[in-house]
């Protein structure tokens, strides 16, 4: 079952990528007590995801920040190392980013797909959605092949 508006996210474990390396966090943990943007992206260094859905997130940091949100955070079934490389090869200095390597929160939210066509394997559907204090509070998924919903852009349109 997709997870929808007014669910709380289920317990699940991410790994953070910081400058000192993986950080194990979950759920529960991350998103007690704050408002967090988070968005998904089927892989890191990936066309949309690396030219349109990381930099609008970076970009609108500030005006989210204005709107209530806490932090920002990017998931994607990918390991932590890869996370962070984007991360600093894309400036995204703020953003937390968490790793799904196994797909297990994408797939305990309802939110995967099968890129293997593409050779990549079950990933994460591309989203965004705001969660406040582990509740969902907004959601916006991705058609297949699309990205205008999960968009930053769309996010602060909603708020």
């Amino acid at each position: 079952m997709t997870i929808k508006v007014g669910d709380r996210l289920p317990q699940a474990t991410l790994v953070k990528a910081t400058p000192d390396g993986p950080d194990a966090t979950d759920t529960e943990s991350f998103f007690k007590g704050r408002r967090v943007a988070l968005f998904a992206v089927p892989g890191a260094f990936t066309p949309t995801c690396s030219a349109k859905h990381l930099p609008g997130f970076v970009d609108k940091e500030g005006e989210l920040k204005a709107k209530g949100v806490d932090a920002i955070a990017c998931t994607a079934v990918n390991d932590p190392f890869v996370l962070g490389a984007w991360s600093k090869s894309a400036g995204a200095g703020d953003i937390t980013m968490l790793a799904d390597g196994n797909g297990d929160f994408a797939e305990a939210i309802g939110l995967t797909m099968d890129g293997s066509k593409f050779g990549m394997g079950k990933r994460s559907q591309r989203y965004s959605m705001v969660v406040n204090d582990g509740v969902v509070e907004q959601l916006n998924v991705e058609g297949p092949g699309e990205f205008k919903v999960s968009s930053a852009e769309h996010m602060l349109e909603q708020m």
